[in-house]
């Protein structure tokens, strides 16, 4: 193992770019479905990984959507929330930001206090247990309705205690963030902070307008960024994070290999970049297989990796104290 590597696995690291219902294994979604006596459109674990074939983020999320149909009860959201601070805890992941997707649940009758409540509490039980720290952010799903939108917002403010921030994902083309501006505002004046997906498959023009309308503190993915170079400078003099999410990048088509990938380009503009792992039960690796696979990629250097990780720490919603302590150890 060479000392790239090694340095990868053993230093402490926050992920911010994470949807907890993309860390569905396989595995887990046969046990969750047998449990819940719920239909799958899988015969065996070997036939669910042969549909993990996209062509695009559309293509995916009618498979990701279709894997959520398993999660009915607190136990079953605390059981893939845990699963995954186990994850955590394996890639030496000692911070995590966690997206969830209320609407993709709520819509089939599942009550937003179960969602919240099983999610938290793994939450809880990984901090306890081994010191993860955490923060959750609830995410509008684009391709619905404004007012669905406000609906999941206000079934959130009752749970503020439990939520730091709201994000926008799912089909990001032909639904800009512009559609969402008057439910960020009400986001924003109820203190929640704000992110959105913004430039993986859509425009830079999405990502002026999760800026500008929206307020975003950090852009989620941001790939076509460099296609304007007003906006480069923008997010380099603002030093607005990108959540990367490179294997995801591959998996969905928006990069044809990961030799092509920007990543490296990214850094090299100075910009606020770090690398995620997004949807890894979907896409093949969480954070420190994408962190490996881009050094061999990439080329990256010992110092591209920890210039990466401290960024992830930098742009995170911990403390300044918080992220002082983490930054130190690497």
């Amino acid at each position: 193992m060479n000392e790239i590597i090694k340095f990868i696995e053993k230093t402490p690291k926050a992920e911010l770019h994470l949807h907890i219902e993309g860390t569905l294994e396989p595995e887990l979604m046969f046990k969750l479905a047998k449990r819940n006596n719920i239909k799958i459109p899988f015969k065996n674990i070997n036939d669910v990984k042969s549909a993990y074939n996209f062509s695009n983020l559309e293509s995916f999320l009618n498979i990701f959507y279709q894997g959520s149909n398993v999660l009915i009860k607190e136990e079953d959201f605390f059981d893939l929330t845990w699963a995954y601070t186990l994850k955590c805890k394996k890639d030496n992941v000692v911070h995590t930001e966690i997206f969830f997707d209320p609407q993709t649940h709520v819509n089939r009758g599942i009550h937003f206090e179960v969602i919240i409540n099983g999610i938290y509490k793994a939450l809880v039980k990984a901090n306890k247990e081994f010191g993860l720290t955490s923060k959750i952010i609830m995410c509008f799903l684009r391709h619905l309705d404004e007012k669905s939108a406000f609906g999941i917002l206000d079934q959130a403010l009752v749970h503020k205690d439990k939520i730091i921030a709201v994000g926008l994902d799912s089909s990001e083309l032909n639904n800009p963030p512009r559609k969402f501006e008057r439910v960020f505002k009400k986001a924003i004046q109820n203190n929640f902070l704000t992110v959105a997906h913004a430039g993986e498959e859509g425009p830079p023009e999405y990502i002026w307008e999760a800026l500008n309308l929206l307020k975003v503190k950090r852009i989620d993915h941001g790939v076509q960024c460099l296609q304007d170079k007003k906006l480069v400078k923008k997010l380099l003099d603002d030093q607005i994070p990108l959540t990367v999410c490179p294997l995801s990048n591959i998996k969905l088509c928006v990069f044809k290999k990961l030799q092509d990938h920007n990543l490296k380009k990214l850094l090299n503009n100075g910009l606020m970049v770090m690398v995620n792992s997004d949807d890894p039960a979907y896409f093949g690796g969480y954070i420190n297989k994408n962190l490996i696979e881009c050094q061999a990629a990439l080329d990256l250097s010992k110092e591209d990796i920890k210039k990466l990780i401290i960024n992830s720490f930098k742009s995170s919603f911990l403390t300044e104290r918080e992220k002082k302590v983490w930054i130190e150890k690497i």
